[in-house]
């Protein structure tokens, strides 16, 4: 791996820079083969220096991973005017491209690290915004919220577990993958929204 030249930065820009270079590193590579000193090596600078900002591997991810969940949530935006149906696909193929884009690092997070106190602190309110931004979306009938912010949770993570098998062993389609998720929450939603689509929020 080629030095970049050594630069001079203020340590905002500094941390930026080691927060890119170590969100490439990671999506490029699996976690056990990316090296702190392959970070201070394409940063250009020491290690000494990138220890000043990460103390080791785990802190820079966990920097990194925290980074693209915000990241992740900013781009997840649900169309008010769109029925649930078309809300659940628009948000599903946003966390696809994210974890097609980011698979190393998903596979990290879910896998080496699931152990990890701050990460799964991190996965689970990323979920909590998922499932108020359904709930708040008016697509979702009038049953109690509790009952169906249940059911929507439970299905944000088994999309998390069905898509973490996937980038593992993708033995179907992402199309498939998609159906699969809104069908199987369209279906638990059922008994509680009634059986017609505008029940469901259709417009």
């Amino acid at each position: 791996m080629t030095p970049s030249p050594r630069q001079r930065l203020a340590p905002e820009d500094r941390r930026r820079q080691l927060l890119s270079i170590g969100a490439q590193l990671f999506a490029e590579q699996p976690y056990d083969e990316v090296r702190m000193d392959h970070v201070a090596a394409r940063a250009g600078v020491s290690r000494a220096l990138l220890y000043r900002y990460f103390p080791n591997k785990r802190d820079l991810f966990t920097a990194v991973y925290r980074q693209a969940t915000d990241r992740l949530i900013d781009t997840v935006r649900l169309d008010p005017a769109a029925g649930l149906e078309q809300q659940l696909r628009d948000g599903l193929d946003a966390h696809f491209d994210y974890f097609t884009a980011n698979r190393h690092a998903v596979l990290a997070a879910n896998r080496v690290l699931a152990g990890d106190a701050t990460i799964q602190a991190m996965m689970a309110d990323e979920l909590e915004v998922m499932c108020e931004r359904l709930l708040d979306g008016g697509t979702l009938g009038d049953a109690p919220r509790e009952a169906v912010g249940a059911v929507v949770m439970s299905w944000l993570v088994f999309v998390r577990v069905l898509c973490v098998e996937w980038l593992q062993q993708p033995v179907f389609t992402r199309e498939e993958l998609r159906e699969m998720c809104v069908g199987s929450l369209l279906g638990a939603l059922r008994p509680l929204t009634g059986e017609s689509g505008r029940a469901l929020g259709d417009p």
